[in-house]
């Protein structure tokens, strides 16, 4: 199906706009030493909610209780995106409070330190330390989820392969919408699909890519998910637009799941940019529904007639 008249329009605009940022290395530089922002929670995410905030490890991490109060056990983890040189923005924080309502359970946000001044190996040690923390929060063992977008939703991925391999605890499953899977972005259907994507360029992210590895080859599996054990992890969703250049690596990673006999589901909408389901499109709105209903239950979201996404089923998962 063709994308929606909105969805066209956005994407010119976000040509005009972020896609300038990202078309050179200089670019990358600037948006390294950028002022970062506050990240402090918005408005709307106060209202009717409670949010606490702590600080472990020096890094401020919210936990944000849905309106009404939590009305069923366990844990979200939430990893925002924003290229590791950018704070939360009010859209992720819209999606969490929306995530937060919907499935009744507490969502936990950390902060992690962005480019230049940190680097990867710490944003996921706090993610690590987070997790253990919340998946026995009283000392009880309690259900645990890792979601997270674009550069969060590789950081989620991370925790988890990290969580998988020290054998503790367990996570019921990790979503994510568009993840920064290879800081090395080699995958060859990258270029050919580059020209298209009307926001991010390898040009532009290649710095900031060089900064956050903190001295680690930029394939290592400590900062590149792709290339990390995929065996026996927690049953991925995976949300992504086919203008989206961290698409091919998406697909790869369904794919390579799949292939070593793991749960994994692609949902990917035609004509769509990166992020979608944070953006105000129709295309948008439908995957944001979906990707809500599937964190809001024991089991996974399933497609609608109305769905405009193309969804790949892994091995062992349930048929959409």
């Amino acid at each position: 199906m063709a994308p929606t008249v909105r969805t066209q329009l956005l994407c010119a605009g976000l040509r005009l706009t972020r896609k300038r940022r990202f078309l050179t290395e200089e670019g990358g530089r600037r948006l390294l030493s950028a002022p970062k922002g506050t990240g402090l929670p918005t408005t709307a995410l106060l209202r009717g909610r409670r949010v606490s905030c702590r600080q472990v490890g020096g890094f401020p991490v919210y936990c944000i209780e849905p309106a009404g109060g939590t009305r069923r056990p366990g844990t979200i983890v939430y990893f925002h995106g924003g290229a590791f040189v950018s704070t939360i923005a009010p859209q992720h924080w819209s999606l969490v409070a929306e995530i937060a309502d919907a499935s009744g359970r507490t969502l936990v946000v950390p902060l992690y330190g962005l480019a230049p001044r940190h680097v990867a190996l710490e944003a996921v040690e706090l993610g690590r330390t987070v997790a253990m923390d919340r998946s026995a929060p009283n000392g009880t063992p309690a259900p645990l989820h890792l979601a997270g977008d674009s550069a969060g939703g590789g950081l989620a991925l991370l925790v988890a392969q990290r969580l998988r391999a020290s054998a503790a605890p367990h996570v019921d499953g990790v979503t994510v919408i568009a993840p920064w899977l290879d800081l090395s972005m080699a995958n060859s259907a990258i270029e050919p699909l580059e020209p298209s994507d009307p926001w991010l360029a390898r040009s532009g992210l290649r710095p900031i890519a060089d900064v956050w590895r903190g001295g680690i080859p930029l394939d290592d599996p400590r900062v590149s998910p792709i290339h990390g054990e995929l065996a026996n992890l927690p049953p991925v969703t995976a949300y992504v637009g086919s203008r989206d250049i961290t698409a091919p690596d998406t697909r790869l990673l369904v794919e390579r799941i799949r292939g070593l006999g793991g749960r994994a589901v692609l949902h990917e909408t035609q004509g769509s940019p990166h992020v979608h389901p944070l953006l105000p499109t129709p295309e948008g709105r439908d995957t944001r529904r979906q990707l809500v209903a599937g964190l809001s239950g024991p089991a996974r979201g399933k497609c609608t007639g109305s769905d405009r996404a193309r969804v790949v089923p892994g091995r062992g998962a349930p048929q959409d």
